[in-house]
């Protein structure tokens, strides 16, 4: 459910039509449900109401805006930050350092040493060779820094290739049959406090029975690392729980299944279970509103070419994914185009023989469900400045990032010396 609803026969963000917003700060840009998000964080923690004090800490790469992360913080979730840059605006919404987990597989001894030096709540380390670095920059400093290694189990989540994250092939983790070798390794080295264990198979997950298998193997594992000497206190389940983008597709799974599932599991385990969710809260919180450049004549179908790119909204181009296109004030009619950005690329293409309420030039439409995985994306291909990104609550709204203007791309660039003096 989302707080995106067609009143008078036009398309409002809660209690503010998207025509506003759109005739007052141009277009594109990205508008997000203050309601939405604090209602998604309701659902989700209600679904894990039989665990004993969860951890929820929200997967800050699906949406880092500043307005978004303290709506969260102020709502009592924690944070997954993947990298300084995640961590420091974690920390700048509010989000206390001791509900943070760092994850990923690239952190460098200075991210390492802000985290460190914020006291975050756990690390999910990697690889061998994360922690010895991790080791060494602990030790230095004098400190102890609280671990989980990320265990690859070797489940196929079922998701899309490039959002899979737990088949051996995959970059993340450490093998599975080879967790107590490393866990022995971090028991004999200095600066380190082992605390628990972490797997996250992938994003967008539609079926439970990946999940499950992962977790299993998991609980197992729990057990030998337990009788082999070390204390577990945590257990990170990831996140990656999917949210409806096609009608025509089977919806996901809803939160309060996950929880059962998880609830069943994890039952005699004796941790605290963390939980990284991202776009399960923010998904449905968030539109991309354009307006129609044009519609060009096509030869099967006509292109309704609008002003969002795919610079703006990455996610068709690089997954093949999937965003209803709504009209913001439909007149009923149908009918049937291709959707397409100005991007030079082929590849800039939202849809194909998408049926949809029919749009003309100087129209504007919303991209739904584009809220995870949207502005942050984005970049500026094309010169095109980032977009601007809108809060609403109620009938209140504020822009909470402003529009790139290109001014900003050409002051960043410089010319080097040996051109400067030279003639235009």
């Amino acid at each position: 459910m989302d707080h995106f609803d067609l009143k008078d026969g036009v398309l409002h963000a809660e209690d503010v039509p998207l025509a506003a917003i759109a005739d007052a700060v141009g277009t594109p840009a990205y508008v997000y449900s203050t309601a939405t998000i604090e209602r998604h964080v309701r659902v989700f923690r209600d679904a894990l109401a039989a665990l004993a004090d969860p951890w929820i800490a929200f997967a800050v790469k699906a949406n880092p805006n500043a307005a978004v992360l303290a709506t969260l913080a102020r709502a009592g979730l924690g944070a997954d930050v993947v990298s300084g840059g995640e961590l420091r605006r974690a920390l700048a919404a509010g989000v206390p350092a001791a509900k943070i987990v760092f994850s990923g597989v690239g952190k460098t001894a200075e991210e390492m040493a802000l985290a460190l030096d914020a006291g975050i709540g756990q690390f999910n380390v990697e690889s061998l060779e994360e922690l010895r670095t991790l080791s060494a920059v602990a030790a230095a400093r004098g400190g102890k820094a609280p671990i989980a290694f990320r265990i690859n189990p070797n489940v196929d989540a079922g998701t899309h290739s490039k959002i899979s994250t737990g088949r051996a092939d995959d970059k993340f983790g450490i093998a599975y049959d080879r967790a107590s070798a490393a866990y022995a390794e971090a028991a004999a080295l200095p600066g380190l406090a082992i605390r628990g264990v972490a797997v996250h198979i992938g994003s967008q997950l539609t079926d439970l029975a990946p999940s499950r298998a992962a977790f299993e193997r998991i609980g197992r594992l729990i057990q030998r690392l337990r009788a082999e000497g070390h204390a577990i206190a945590t257990a990170d389940l990831g996140g990656g729980l999917g949210v409806p983008y096609n009608p025509a597709v089977p919806v996901p799974p809803d939160p309060a299944s996950y929880g059962a599932m998880v609830a069943e599991v994890t039952a005699g385990w004796d941790v605290r279970l963390i939980f990284e969710p991202g776009r399960v809260i923010v998904g449905n919180a968030g539109v991309l509103i354009a307006r129609v450049v044009r519609v060009k004549e096509g030869v099967e179908y006509p292109f309704v070419v609008v002003d969002a790119g795919m610079n703006d909204l990455m996610r068709p181009s690089l997954y093949d994914a999937w965003h209803t296109v709504r009209a913001a004030a439909p007149s009923g009619a149908r009918f049937t185009a291709n959707i397409v950005g100005p991007i030079c690329e082929t590849g800039d293409t939202f849809a194909r023989g998408r049926e949809m309420e029919r749009v003309a030039e100087g129209d504007l439409v919303a991209f739904m469900t584009a809220g995870a995985y949207g502005a942050t994306m984005a970049g500026t291909y094309n010169s095109r400045g980032l977009v601007p990104e809108i809060m609403v609550s109620g009938n209140n709204w504020a822009v909470v990032r402003d529009r790139q203007p290109i001014e900003a791309l050409l002051a960043a660039d410089r010319l080097p010396p040996w051109m400067e003096d030279e003639p235009a």
